[in-house]
């Protein structure tokens, strides 16, 4: 379990292009925190480092639990990335997609996952015929349908209505109070009160 995350003196580029440096960000659980920025500043690039997809150019990525120091292979074990891409199979239907990332990420029976989520109706429709923010609600089941401590989201609200906004808003307060950590790269607010990171700001 996942109980504080740290980036001392992060750096990070794309290419031949620096996207930040010196970076400094501890988050505890019970916390979110929304990384904003322009395009390009690096948040994305900031969570696929935290989730071990990026070197960092400089600093360390460090996690820790209850007991102290976690290795960061296998503190990795105990989060989850939702990126802008919802990594979804199109051609099975979202029953099968949904007990495929059960299984895989080691969760149990997806039923509570698709009670909140509101998937019911669609469990039998192929991944492929639903709608953008459809399939993003199935994306962000696995969040509940295999529940890790740190959650990295990636404008995890842009396809939403209001009503799943909400609806998403109240399930991340929920992990936050069971002592869940978020980290979140976003452009909206996000709908639960989280610390405000600015990437880019020096430009």
């Amino acid at each position: 379990m996942i109980t504080a995350l740290a980036l001392p003196g992060l750096a990070l580029s794309r290419g031949e292009r620096p996207l930040f440096r010196d970076l400094d960000l501890q988050v505890a659980a019970g916390e979110a925190v929304a990384l904003n920025g322009a395009n390009g500043a690096g948040k994305t690039s900031l969570l696929r480092a935290v989730a071990g997809l990026l070197r960092p150019d400089a600093g360390t990525v460090t996690f820790a639990g209850p007991a102290g120091p976690l290795d960061p292979d296998a503190a990795r074990a105990g989060l989850h990335l939702v990126g802008h891409l919802d990594g979804l199979k199109g051609a099975r239907t979202v029953a099968e997609e949904l007990a495929f990332q059960s299984r895989w990420l080691g969760g149990g029976d997806p039923a509570g996952a698709i009670a909140a989520l509101g998937l019911h109706r669609l469990t039998g429709l192929e991944v492929r015929r639903l709608s953008a923010g459809q399939r993003r609600r199935v994306a962000l089941a696995r969040l509940i349908a295999a529940p890790r401590s740190l959650w990295l989201l990636d404008e995890p609200l842009t396809p939403l209505d209001a009503r799943w906004r909400a609806a998403f808003g109240a399930l991340m307060q929920a992990h936050l109070a069971g002592g869940g950590l978020i980290l979140a790269a976003v452009h909206d607010p996000l709908p639960i009160p989280a610390r405000e990171i600015v990437l880019g700001a020096d430009r």
